[in-house]
């Protein structure tokens, strides 16, 4: 016994041997914190012992409240939308279930995960989609492409390393991990080429690596060779004096797999037309590939290269549709629109406020749609019209950009014209050059001071931007005011008419999402409430502010015209001595406050005293 502990490794000196390696191979930038220091109840975080099994899951999100959020984001793809916000919300729900019920009733042998197959060309929003659901649900995603892996034992990454990965994003906690989301796209690629004879090992390899994780399989997290391994076993052994072995069940992780699978179509048609040769056939008159892949089979997909045991783990499917040209339009409307949201970032970064009218979006969604790749297009079509925007104005004065069909239309004229208006005062070289420059390509308007007429009538930039800014905050107000029922329930904040107007004004004057937007009009809501439970328990006077004065104080906190101690104060000066005054004389201690005693406190504390005291 004593020689087999003196042929132990003594772990000071692989601790030794860790940091010499740790320091040639970064510069003495990582460093080994030994377990030593670490407080002695401190946990070892990604232990897998049952006893340290956590109850994270509070799920609760029914499927058309994820279908009513996603709608905020995704135009059209209602099929899609309705099946994965089912199914993984029942995938989800269900885990919930069984970990409530740990009893008799709570496994199910043969249980099948609801793996699910996306299909639908490139740019219909497939990987938006999943990030979206990741979000709302909280739980850790990752994403990776079909074709970095190979089986393994061949050159490629291991398809283990995806399920690693999630760990990693759920900061190493394992038991988190197991409940994450694997989403892996391009997964056509890794089908067999219908072509190739012979075993294509490099595809079908990786799809029966795929097989286990997809069902259920226990991965060791600890990878060879890997130095952080074996600091976290070493730390394990110093606090244990045991040897563990990391790793994660694959059971509840839910895979989502896309693809664009192009020929697809074409072997689903031709099924489809064999079965339709005969007396009382009918034959297919689908319009598009979207709605041939709705007829979609398994022996399809193993027809294109999939093998039937790999297209057994994918039992949902559901295919995204081609989008219009009116479609894209649509998506460049949306509030949380990342393309224009993005956009508006971008120059507001050099405090510039940029807003689109509604002709140059449909002039944007055209040009992209031509481009054939979907969404992806209208980053393109942005990118090439604003560039030089991006490049010129935040070298100039000017702090607000208005998209117009003309700029899109001809973005180097409009540009030009533009710098030359907020430079025509300037007599810098470059202004007058500028000018010059635009004065001789414009000599048919006659002399220089005609030219100036000219364009200031042609191009009043301000009033350009306001209206166009007034265009979008009614158009944001009115959104809002349609889901109005859906946004106040997920928010808790009731969304009157006038509060439409407010989330408006705060989404177009501020750069965030929608529903950040109207959270912040609920942190302004709380904090005025707040005052009035302030106002009581410093001066015990129960004041009441009406929602019309809740409003306008609100109002003047997006503005930044006052802050909420400001408001205090104010409520303190106008109201306190005349209110306390009557609560003196006629015992009445809770008294309302509208916008208009708020605007004239003066007169609403004369007319009370009368109607309270002299009465």
């Amino acid at each position: 016994m004593n020689e087999k502990n003196e042929n132990l490794p003594d772990p000071q000196k692989i601790e030794k041997e860790i940091e010499e390696f740790l320091n040639k191979r970064f510069g003495g930038t990582v460093k080994i914190i030994s377990p030593s220091i670490l407080p002695k109840n401190a946990a070892i975080k990604g232990t897998d012992s049952p006893s340290e099994k956590s109850e994270f899951i509070n799920f609760d999100i029914k499927p058309t409240e994820l279908v009513s959020y996603l709608d905020q984001y995704i135009i059209r793809q209602y099929r899609a939308k309705s099946v994965l916000s089912t199914k993984i919300c029942t995938h989800f729900n269900r885990i919930k279930h069984l970990e409530e019920n740990t009893g008799i009733q709570a496994g199910i042998t043969g249980s099948i995960k609801s793996n699910i197959l996306m299909l639908g060309p490139t740019g219909v929003g497939k990987t938006y989609l999943i990030k979206l659901i990741a979000k709302k649900i909280g739980v850790p995603f990752v994403k990776a492409d079909a074709t970095k892996f190979s089986e393994t034992g061949y050159v490629g990454g291991d398809v283990e390393d995806i399920i690693r990965d999630l760990v990693k994003e759920a900061n190493d906690d394992i038991e988190l991990a197991q409940y994450g989301i694997v989403y892996i796209d391009e997964i056509d690629k890794i089908a067999a080429s219908q072509n190739f004879r012979g075993a294509d090992v490099s595809r079908t390899g990786v799809q029966r690596a795929l097989l286990k994780p997809m069902e259920e399989t226990d991965i060791d997290l600890k990878v060879p060779h890997d130095p952080i391994s074996m600091i976290q076993e070493l730390e394990n052994y110093h606090k244990t004096g045991k040897r563990s072995k990391r790793r994660i069940n694959t059971a509840n992780i839910l895979f989502i797999v896309s693809g664009a699978f192009g020929d697809l179509a074409q072997i689903v048609s031709k099924r489809i037309s064999k079965q339709s040769i005969g007396f009382g056939s009918t034959i297919s008159t689908a319009k598009d590939e979207s709605d041939i892949l709705k007829h979609l089979k398994a022996e399809d997909l193993v027809e294109f290269g999939f093998e039937s045991e790999f297209i057994g783990r994918l039992p949902v499917r559901c295919v995204l549709e081609k989008l219009s040209e009116n479609d894209l339009y649509d998506i460049l409307r949306m509030p949380n629109n990342p393309v224009i949201l993005g956009k508006r970032l971008d120059f507001k970064a050099y405090g510039i406020d940029i807003v689109f009218t509604d002709d140059s979006l449909k002039l944007l969604a055209a040009r992209a749609f031509h481009e054939n790749t979907g969404a992806r297009g209208l980053v393109s079509a942005v990118e090439d019209v604003l560039i030089s925007f991006e490049e010129h104005l935040p070298s100039s004065d000017i702090k607000r950009l208005t998209v117009t069909q003309k700029l899109v239309e001809n973005p180097a004229e409009y540009l030009e014209k533009i710098l030359c208006a907020h430079e025509k005062t300037d007599s810098s070289e470059y202004s007058v050059s500028c000018r010059t420059s635009y004065y001789q390509k414009n000599k048919n308007h006659g002399t220089k001071a005609d030219w100036s007429k000219f364009y200031e009538n042609d191009y009043n930039w301000d009033e350009i931007h306001r209206l166009a800014t007034e265009n979008e905050k009614q158009y944001i107000a009115e959104y809002v005011s349609k889901n109005w029922k859906n946004l106040s329930i997920r928010h808790g904040l009731t969304l009157s008419q006038y509060r439409c107007t407010l989330v408006a004004e705060y989404f177009c004057t501020h750069v965030t999402e929608l529903g950040n937007a109207i959270q912040q009009i609920k942190s302004y809501y709380e904090s005025i409430k707040k005052i009035e439970v302030d106002f009581y328990k410093n001066y015990d006077l129960n004041i009441v502010l009406e929602e019309d004065a809740v409003d306008f104080l609100i109002e003047k906190l997006i503005h930044n015209q006052i802050s909420s101690m400001e408001i205090s104060a104010k409520i303190y000066n106008d109201f306190y001595n005349g209110l306390n005054l009557i609560r003196d004389k006629s015992a009445k201690n809770r008294f309302f406050l509208s916008r208009k005693s708020l605007l004239e406190p003066e007169n609403f504390l004369n007319d009370l005293i009368k109607k309270e005291i002299s009465s």
